[in-house]
């Protein structure tokens, strides 16, 4: 079966994208307007981009009625933002921030979330959560009407004490931290069940069996 996405609705090609691209990690945004009120909303169209500099990507879609959502207006105003990551004990906070609320509701106090500042930037991390990403507009392109590809510079990590194993080789605890990501429909994925496969190398290529 073979889909032409410039003929198809867009909630099908969202289904198509969403359906098969998974599981895809959780970028809990948090955002602070030039009024300093706060926002915060997850988005699974999310991922590492770099490391020299660090960059993450941020896919921003629009809200049928309303055009840009509250995140996407703000970065766009202030280009700073905080991407904090989902555990499993906060998933059901994190999805009530999801809710469509009028424009300048803070969701963090409507999920009764604890904020900590950050160090660089204005809007706060979220308490909570194991990780958090500070970071700073480096590039949006706006690939659709109110659909932005926001590109950020992430300036500080702040990563919870009780999973840094190492701080001078940079270990983490990552099965400790409990990760959720986005599946398709309402559906998440956990991030417990794994398996290694090392990287073959040229000089000592893989045996046949």
């Amino acid at each position: 079966m073979r889909w032409d996405m410039e003929a198809v609705a867009t909630p099908v090609a969202y289904k198509l994208l969403a359906a098969t691209v998974m599981p895809r990690p959780i970028a809990w945004v948090v955002t602070q307007d030039a009024m300093g009120r706060v926002n915060a909303a997850p988005y699974s169209f999310f991922n590492v981009m770099g490391s020299a500099p660090p960059t993450v990507a941020l896919g921003m879609l629009a809200d049928p009625e309303r055009g840009f959502k509250d995140s996407a207006r703000n970065i766009l105003e202030t280009g700073e933002f905080v991407i904090n990551l989902v555990p499993e004990r906060l998933v059901a906070a994190a999805n009530q921030t999801s809710i469509n609320a009028p424009f300048g509701v803070d969701e963090l106090a409507l999920a009764g979330l604890a904020t900590t500042p950050s160090t660089h930037i204005a809007p706060p991390r979220i308490s909570e959560s194991p990780v958090a990403f500070e970071c700073r507009r480096h590039t949006t392109v706006e690939t659709g009407p109110h659909q932005l590809l926001v590109i950020g510079q992430v300036i500080a990590v702040h990563i919870a004490d009780r999973f840094v194993l190492n701080v001078e080789r940079a270990h983490i605890d990552t099965p400790a931290l409990d990760l959720v990501a986005r599946s398709y429909g309402s559906d998440y994925v956990r991030s417990h069940d794994t398996f290694q496969l090392h990287r073959p190398i040229w000089a000592e290529p893989a045996k046949t069996v």
